[in-house]
């Protein structure tokens, strides 16, 4: 597997055995495989690397919305993940938040209520090799199995319903994390847990993780004019 680069684009190649076709001209084998600067049969002028983690996670395959890089990365640091750590999602999704817990957590288990959805996540997992991904179709309102989970992340409509369940599979110390796209999802989980489960969780914050890609080019340097603004609101909750 390599990643090409040309100018802004980037291709992920999954097969370094054949020639590569793209927009700017074919590469061949023998210079996916040797890696590095190479010419394409326009002339055009590639860089070839070994991928990345996330050169491979921009290229998962998509289905339902992905949680993003941002929201990813504040969700990991808030929590504290580690290699020894239990992370439990609901739901799966396309598996972009999937795979990076799976690359920094012992074990992850994923549950969703659509198997076709869960399917798509399945596949990208596969994609990085991961085996500490258990997946799971059932509904985390009604059941969850899991106990002694160190963190709990919840991409649902309504998940101050699964707030009962979540508590009683996580360790103390655990954090709750809410993925939730509108305000009115965390005012009702908020004041769901401060009103009934004051006795078992203690609200930690709720964010909104705003960032303004800029153009750097020569003397113009001005912030990008369209861009992706809002993503979701996020909402840390600790067992207690």
């Amino acid at each position: 597997m390599k990643t090409v680069i040309k100018g802004d684009k980037k291709f992920l190649v999954k097969d370094e055995t054949k020639d590569f076709h793209s927009q700017f001209g074919i590469i061949t084998k023998e210079d996916l495989q040797k890696g590095g600067k190479a010419l394409t049969s326009k002339g055009d002028s590639v860089s070839i690397f070994e991928p990345t983690f996330v050169d491979m996670h921009e290229k998962i395959k998509r289905r339902a919305q992905i949680i993003t890089l941002k929201d990813i990365g504040t969700i990991i640091t808030e929590t504290g993940l580690t290699k020894n750590s239990i992370a439990l999602e609901a739901g799966s999704g396309s598996g972009s938040l999937t795979v990076f817990l799976a690359n920094i957590c012992k074990k992850v288990y994923s549950y969703d209520i659509r198997e076709d959805h869960q399917e798509v996540a399945k596949e990208n997992v596969e994609t990085f090799g991961f085996d500490n991904v258990e997946f799971k179709i059932g509904d985390v309102r009604e059941e969850i199995t899991e106990k002694e989970v160190d963190v709990i992340i919840l991409d649902m409509p309504d998940p101050w319903v699964a707030i009962e369940n979540a508590k009683n599979a996580l360790k103390v110390g655990g954090f709750l994390v809410l993925y939730s796209p509108t305000i009115p999802q965390v005012q009702d989980t908020v004041n769901k847990i401060e009103k009934e489960f004051s006795d078992d969780f203690i609200f930690i914050k709720s964010l909104e993780n705003i960032q303004r890609p800029w153009e750097v080019g020569g003397r113009r340097v001005r912030p990008v004019s369209s861009y992706v603004n809002h993503t979701a609101f996020l909402t840390f909750v600790r067992r207690i």
